[in-house]
């Protein structure tokens, strides 16, 4: 039974109750009836004025539930994501939502309800709100407790409620929120990143600087573990780097993708903006057939040369620096 069954049962079981018992004593207890027609009608006006006492009684507490709308346990595989959507699949795979699908296994179900919308094709529903909670119950194999909104809600409406509802329980990332905002802008319900701003409720910096993380290129965004990772000042260092050799930094995140320990996201952004000067692989010096020395460079973008014992003298070092500075010397002009 749903929710405002049960509450409509619970606010009008005195009043059955009553009405039972009174029923149950005008059988026992109902005095005779007067003999004479006026005394008659008189008794009878009196039933009629307590009847609809009662009757107005219980008019004035069924208008508590105006405006309600029921709640109904459905099948989480006739329930559809929205396009709105702005949960990454990654962001089903963090401690968060892995405490939030445990919480519901143990009740047996969410207790928050979700909100759908009837879907076009007849049978299945599209949520606007709860995403989370619906991923969970089906993974759990759960039915999902679902408040079903009757009547028309524009793609607008949806889009505003989601966002609402998501920023009050989990603010969802600046990649996901990022996609959610193009996705909004791409499909005109909204003429401007400002307007946007102010329909939501959040900043126009916010806005601008959410779709910036959103915007970056798809081979950028597989260079971290997961998009959640991917910070506003990230986007914009990246993308600074973008515009002044969009190549160069395409083929550091080529290499960084190929890395067998993917570093963290600070760690990639310094590499994809060229932070971090790439290591090289040494280059051996020989001379007269026999290894003299070897130089690399070290990740900090410094060459080092190392000479073996046998060639390192002190003349050789001192025509070495005296060569070195002859030629820094002639690179400066």
């Amino acid at each position: 039974m749903s929710s405002i069954g049960k509450r409509l049962l619970a606010t009008t079981a005195d009043l059955a109750a009553s009405l039972e018992a009174r029923a149950a004593h005008s059988e026992t207890a109902k005095p005779p009836l007067p003999r004479t027609a006026p005394g008659q009608m008189l008794a009878a006006r009196s039933e009629m004025l307590a009847m609809q006492g009662e009757l107005q009684t219980l008019r004035e507490k069924l208008k508590s539930f105006d405006g309600s709308l029921p709640t109904l346990k459905l099948d989480p595989k006739l329930v559809d994501a929205t396009r709105w959507a702005n949960r990454h699949a990654s962001a089903f795979t963090t401690a968060a939502f892995a405490r939030l699908k445990s919480s519901i296994e143990l009740a047996g179900g969410n207790t928050q309800p979700i909100l759908v919308r009837r879907a076009s094709e007849a049978g299945r529903y599209e949520i606007v709100f709860g995403h989370r909670r619906h991923r969970a119950c089906l993974e759990l194999g759960l039915p999902v407790l679902a408040v079903v909104w009757e009547g028309e809600m524009p793609d607008l409406e949806l889009f505003l409620s989601m966002d609402r509802e998501n920023r009050e329980r989990e603010d969802p990332s600046a990649y996901e929120q990022g996609v959610t905002y193009l996705a909004a802008l791409d499909a005109g319900l909204f003429p401007s990143q400002r307007r946007l701003a102010e329909a939501v409720g959040v900043s126009h910096t916010w806005v601008r600087k959410a779709t910036l993380v959103a915007q970056l290129p798809s081979a950028i965004v597989d260079t971290f573990a997961t998009p959640l990772d991917i910070q506003p000042r990230h986007a914009e260092e990246i993308t600074q780097a973008l515009e002044l050799d969009r190549k160069a930094v395409l083929r550091r995140a080529e290499r960084i993708r190929q890395m067998s320990r993917r570093p963290g996201p600070g760690q990639i952004v310094a590499h994809l903006a060229g932070r971090v000067a790439e290591k090289s692989a040494p280059e051996k010096i020989h001379v007269g057939g026999r290894l003299a020395g070897v130089w690399k460079r070290d990740n900090r973008g410094r060459a080092v040369l190392t000479l073996e014992a046998h060639v390192a003298d002190e003349a050789l070092l001192a025509q070495l620096s005296e060569a070195l500075q002859k030629l820094l010397r002639k690179s400066e002009t």
